[in-house]
C-alpha cells in the first residue's frame, strides 16, 4: 500500500521584516611609512582602520569609519558627516568603491557603500572608539572585522579595488 502524501507546513516568515540600514565607510589612504622595502619597491598603502569599543554590539571588532546615512541626505553628505562627528575631520569625498549588502544573523540588512577619501583637513581625532591605527592593505585579513566588511577586506589584500 502506497503511504499517503503528507502536507508540509507552512512557511514561517519573520513577522516584521527588519528594514534595510544604509551606510557609508571611508577608506581614508595614505602613503606607507615604512620607507622602501628591501626589494626596492615603494611602501605599500595604508589604510586607517578603527576598533569598536568594548561597550558597543560587536565589541572589538574593527570597522571602517562612517556610519548611518539619515533622511535627506546624500551618500556623501553622510559621510563627511560622520567623519566630523568621530574623527574630527572636514573630508573630501573621493569615489565610490563598492557597495556590499549583508545579513546577519538577527536578521537586519545593511547596505555600505565605501568610498575613498581624496584629501582631508584637521587632525584625526578618536573621539569614539577603543583604538585607530594605519593597517598596511594587505594586513586586512588579520584583523577581526565586522562581518559585512569581510569581502571588502579580501578583494583589497588581493588588490582588486585601489
Amino acid at each position: 500500500m502506497k503511504e499517503p502524501i503528507r502536507k508540509l507546513e507552512p512557511r514561517r516568515t519573520p513577522a516584521t521584516p527588519k528594514p534595510l540600514r544604509r551606510v557609508v565607510a571611508a577608506l581614508i589612504l595614505r602613503d606607507g611609512k615604512s620607507g622602501e622595502s628591501s626589494t626596492g619597491a615603494a611602501p605599500e598603502r595604508e589604510v586607517l582602520i578603527c576598533q569598536r569599543r568594548p561597550d558597543q554590539p560587536m565589541r572589538l571588532k574593527w570597522e571602517f569609519p562612517g556610519g548611518k546615512i539619515e533622511p535627506g541626505e546624500s551618500p556623501e553628505q553622510a559621510l563627511i558627516r560622520e567623519l566630523n562627528e568621530e574623527l574630527g575631520i572636514d573630508a573630501i569625498i573621493g569615489r565610490s568603491v563598492t557597495t556590499i549588502r549583508h545579513a546577519y544573523r538577527n536578521g537586519s540588512l545593511i547596505e555600505i557603500e565605501f568610498f575613498t577619501i581624496a584629501s582631508f583637513t584637521g587632525e584625526l581625532e578618536n573621539r569614539i572608539f577603543h583604538q585607530m591605527l594605519w593597517s598596511p592593505i594587505s594586513a586586512l585579513p588579520t584583523y577581526d572585522f565586522l562581518a559585512a566588511d569581510l569581502t571588502l577586506i579580501r578583494d583589497l589584500a588581493e588588490g582588486k579595488l585601489l
